[in-house]
This record gives C-alpha cells, sequence and structure tokens, in this order.
C-alpha cells in the first residue's frame, strides 16, 4: 500500500517517480528504510548488514517521510499503525487568546515544540486543543502517578472514551494512554510504532539520559512538551530540540498575573539562629568549608566534585556530614517555626502550604501543629482524600516536602510557606504557582523563610533569580 502522507507537510499531489520506492519498517524502537541509499537519509541512519537496508532511531520517522516527498519518492509505509482518533465535537470550551497562541505556534512549528505556560494558566487545556486538532492516537507522559491518574480523570471527561494507563500496576494501551516517564523508558520501543503524537508534561524532567533515550524509540512525529520552567541547573534542556522541538511559545507569570492568574506577592522573612543553633551552626559548617579549602576544591566544578574527594577519606566524610547538619539546623531553626505559627494566625481561615526540603522537617511542623502533611512516603490513596479535603475547605492547612512542587491542581491554595528548598528557579517558581490559580478578589501570598547568616541566604538569592520575584 502506498502511503500519502500529508498531516503535517501539506497535501503532496506530484507524479512520484515509478523507479525508486521506499518501504519503511519498525522494529525494537529503530526505524528501517528499505530501499533507500544511505546517502538519501539523515546522519543518524547506519548501514544495517544483516537486514541490508539503513536503519535508524525511529523518532527520524517524520524527517524520512519529509524527505521522501522532497525527493517525490514513492513509499510504502509497514513502520505506523495509528488510525485517526475520535474526538467529541462540540465540547471545547473557548480558549484564552495567549492559549490559542500557543497551540497554532505548535501547529505551525510541524506540530513540534516545547510550550512554557505558568503554574495555574491551563496547559492542560493547551494539551487537550492539541490533541483535538491532531486527532491521532496519543501517549501523554508524566512525572508521577499522581499526575497520571490527573491526566486520566481529565482526558476520560473530556474526549468521552476510554484511557489507557501503562505503569502503576496498569497495562492497558489504547489510543488515548497515559503513562510516567519511568514506564515510558520501559515500554516506548515496544510501543513506539501505536502513537503518532507524544505530549510530555513537565518536559524538564525528560533530558535526564534514559528517559531521553527512551524518546528515540517512538515514531510519533508530533511532540509536545509542556512546562512552567524548563531551565534546568546542568543545562542539559539544551538536549530537549532534536527529540521534542524548540521552544516555541513562552508566557511568564508577570505577563498573566492580576489577568489570567491571581494577583500576588513574595516576601523574604528573615530569621535568627539562637545562640545554641549559631553555636552548633558555625562548627558543622567549618569542618565543610575547611575541608574544601584544605583539599583546593573548586565547587564551581559541583557538588559531585566535593563527593568525590569526600569519600576517599575519613575526614572528608565528616565534612560530609557537617555540611548535612548545619543544613539541617537552618532549614528546621526554631526562628522559622515560631515565624510559622505567627503566619498560621495570620491567615486564619485561608488555605495554606507549608513547604520544606526535607521530611524531617515536614514531619515535625505536622506534628507540632496538627497539620496533614504529605510527603512521597504518603500512600496514593491518602494522598489524594487529603488534596480533596485541602480543595474543599475541610482541611485548610497542608505540609508538604517537595511532592506537592509541580503538577498537582490545588486550585484553592492562597498562601504558600516556604521553610527550605533548593536553590534552583524551577523549584521556587513551581512552588508560587501552586496558589497562582484565579479565582475572584484571590491575593496570593508567598512567604519564604530564611536563616539569617547562613548558607541559605545565597540559596535564596539563586533561587530567586527570575522576574516573577523582581
Amino acid at each position: 500500500m502506498v502511503v500519502v502522507w500529508s498531516l503535517c507537510y501539506g497535501m503532496c499531489n506530484f507524479r512520484w517517480d515509478e523507479c525508486m520506492a521506499w518501504t519503511l519498517h519498525f522494529q525494537d524502537g529503530t526505524l528501517l528504510v528499505e530501499g533507500a541509499a544511505l546517502a538519501d537519509l539523515p546522519s543518524g541512519f547506519r548501514w544495517d548488514e544483516r537486514m541490508r537496508m539503513p536503519r535508524g532511531p525511529a523518532y527520524m520517522y517524520g524527517d524520512i517521510i519529509y524527505k521522501a516527498l522532497q525527493l517525490k519518492i514513492e513509499y510504502t509505509d509497514n513502520a505506523s499503525t495509528w488510525l485517526p482518533l475520535d474526538t467529541p465535537q462540540g465540547t471545547e470550551r473557548t480558549p484564552r487568546q495567549y492559549q490559542s497562541e500557543a497551540v497554532q505556534a505548535w501547529i505551525n512549528n510541524k506540530r513540534r515544540g516545547v510550550i512554557c505556560l505558568p503554574t495555574g494558566s491551563g496547559k492542560t487545556f493547551v494539551a487537550e486543543m492539541c490533541i483535538t486538532r491532531t486527532k491521532r492516537p496519543t501517549l501523554v507522559v508524566a512525572p508521577t502517578l499522581d499526575l497520571v491518574g490527573q491526566w486520566y480523570d481529565r482526558l476520560k471527561m473530556v474526549f468521552q472514551q476510554e484511557v489507557g494507563i501503562l505503569g502503576g500496576g496498569h497495562h492497558e494501551i489504547l489510543p488515548l494512554t497515559v503513562t510516567t516517564y519511568d514506564s515510558a523508558h520501559l515500554y516506548l520501543a515496544k510501543y513506539g510504532a501505536r502513537f503518532c503524537c507524544l505530549i510530555f508534561d513537565e518536559v524538564h524532567h525528560l533530558p535526564a539520559p534514559a528517559y531521553l533515550e527512551a524518546t528515540k524509540g517512538s515514531l510519533a512525529p508530533f511532540r509536545l512538551g509542556l512546562t512552567a520552567t524548563l531551565e534546568r541547573e546542568d543545562g542539559r534542556e539544551t538536549l530537549l530540540e532534536p527529540l521534542v522541538g524548540p521552544v516555541v511559545y513562552r508566557k511568564e507569570i508577570t505577563e498573566l498575573s492580576g489577568n489570567f492568574l491571581a494577583d500576588y506577592e513574595t516576601e523574604r522573612v528573615m530569621v535568627k539562629l539562637t545562640e545554641q543553633e549559631r553555636c552548633e551552626y558555625d562548627a558543622h559548617r567549618k569542618a565543610y568549608t575547611g575541608f574544601i579549602e584544605r583539599k583546593n576544591i573548586n565547587m564551581r566544578g559541583g557538588w559531585n566534585q566535593f563527593i568525590k574527594v569526600a569519600a576517599r577519606s575519613k575526614e572528608g566524610r565528616a565534612a560530609f556530614l557537617g555540611h548535612r547538619q548545619a543544613k539541617m539546623i537552618a532549614q528546621s531553626a526554631v526562628g522559622k517555626v515560631e515565624m510559622v505559627d505567627r503566619l498560621l494566625q495570620r491567615h486564619r481561615g485561608q488555605r495554606m502550604i507549608i513547604f520544606t526540603n526535607d521530611n524531617m522537617t515536614a514531619y515535625q511542623i505536622s506534628s507540632l501543629f496538627l497539620i496533614p502533611c504529605i510527603t512521597h512516603q504518603t500512600k496514593i490513596k491518602e494522598r489524594r482524600q487529603l488534596i480533596s479535603k485541602f480543595t474543599d475547605g475541610s482541611l485548610p492547612v497542608l505540609v508538604t516536602s517537595r511532592v506537592l512542587n509541580e503538577g498537582v491542581d490545588l486550585p484553592s491554595a492562597e498562601v504558600a510557606i516556604v521553610m527550605s528548598g533548593t536553590g534552583t528557579v524551577r523549584e521556587h517558581v513551581q512552588r508560587l504557582g501552586r496558589i497562582l490559580r484565579p479565582s475572584e478578589g484571590k491575593h496570593a501570598v508567598l512567604y519564604e523563610l530564611v536563616a539569617q547568616d547562613t548558607a541559605e541566604e545565597y540559596t535564596s538569592r539563586r533561587r530567586r533569580r527570575h522576574d516573577a520575584y523582581k
């Protein structure tokens, strides 16, 4: 069967060259092009002596189709197995202007690329619009099972059909399927011919080496990445363009706040260590910094360099312990706990989220103030129950370590208290985004608690390097 593949690249009504023909085959995450000369194919293809034909990564399927059209070469597509996706008519709500612009920018780039929109601005709806416009089997990839559950519920409701789940004890492949990055890593090469469109939620997770390799095993020519903060500390976001596409549309928090996001303010609150905390902090910090100085370790080389050197000696392991102990003192300082108490009183009746960097501090706050706690150790069923009660107002306050940083829909949250966190801009912006979903008359507030005269001051400066905090 000769396939005229024009969905992405336009109608092709020219006369085919009868002297040449290609046949495309999919095999274990790779693409075989029978009848093709290696010189006519992209650089990612190599000659497979056993199969007597060129072989390349599956993700270059779209490039091969485009190349065949350019060269006016007849081709038979034995690789892809997808069929049109039935979508209900008349169910799409009216999009906001920036959402329509984002979808059109993606379509204009041959349905490939990353869309960067703040948390609460409707990225899921943008994805639904892309699925509706494409009308092809779609696999949505999300970082957590919580998000997989949210996508499952949403897609089932919007598209009025059963949705498959791959991962978390489920193994059902349907035209609309949701999975985790971990499961995609395991199965994408096997099912790489089943989906025409891949949607990567929180696409900043994708540059992990194993995940990137997995995406190469899918034929899907249409690819959409969604994130609020694409940039990574390691700079690996640059690796996304060949596999997903470039950033095709971006809006920052400052561009949407007050209109499409809640109006907000941020306040950095400095707290002093007690005399005992100061004494202990300085001692532990000295053990860490002294080791670095004696070993002439350049920390610009990254944390891994320190770990590599520290692991070689008893002195190094003591330095590591000193770093950890100093960090814990700053993260759970008495002054921070007292400030949390005051803020809980100030915002009584409002729905608040308290963020920590570690489980120990989260459990401490939970115990002291009798606040429900969500960590990575919380079972999924219990986690969903707590989030549901938070949303309906029966639980006005939650404390969490890091699992609510991204993805989870908390439209009712009004106040965020950041007791501690990493120095990444992405994490801080994500935490701010938890409280920015709009509602009538809403004014959101984020408090950042920082232990004075500690390494947290430097950490705070690093994570506030974003327009949302200027």
